[in-house]
């Protein structure tokens, strides 16, 4: 695995993809997302995330087209933090992540890895990436 600096300076370099990538539960996503599933070792990302597109889920009209995704690696935030006895916090949201609304998906997990603090992205129509490939 990379360091974290060399990881996040990397993930600067992806502005658009030339290849999608299948997840067995019908997303798919882009070279910059392959690129962190590899280096990061974090396929278990792109499994949570692919996990939640439930029919329900999808049936949000704000969620349909567009989420953000959060990973929170710690305590650092503000104020998506995960739970006591948890390193860390997938959350879901439909736009920019508010104290005063719940996100429509909060998943914590118990050990990671994860060599960032946090990071963002994006499923815009079934297609997950890194917010510079939007």
């Amino acid at each position: 695995m990379i360091s974290a600096q060399e990881l996040q300076e990397s993930l600067k370099h992806f502005t658009s993809t030339d290849n999608y990538y299948r997840h067995l539960l019908s997303i798919r996503y882009t070279d910059g997302i392959q690129y962190l599933a590899q280096e990061a070792q974090c396929y278990w990302l792109i499994d949570v995330i692919a996990s939640h597109q439930t029919k329900r889920l999808l049936a949000n009209k704000m969620l349909k087209d567009f989420q953000l995704w959060y990973l929170m690696v710690g305590e650092e935030h503000e104020f998506i933090k995960p739970k006591p006895h948890h390193q860390a916090v997938v959350t879901c949201w439909g736009d920019t992540p508010d104290p005063e609304i719940t996100p429509y998906i909060r998943q914590d997990i118990e050990f990671t890895d994860f060599p960032l603090p946090e990071i963002k992205l994006f499923l815009v129509q079934g297609v997950l990436m890194l917010p510079g490939e939007y």
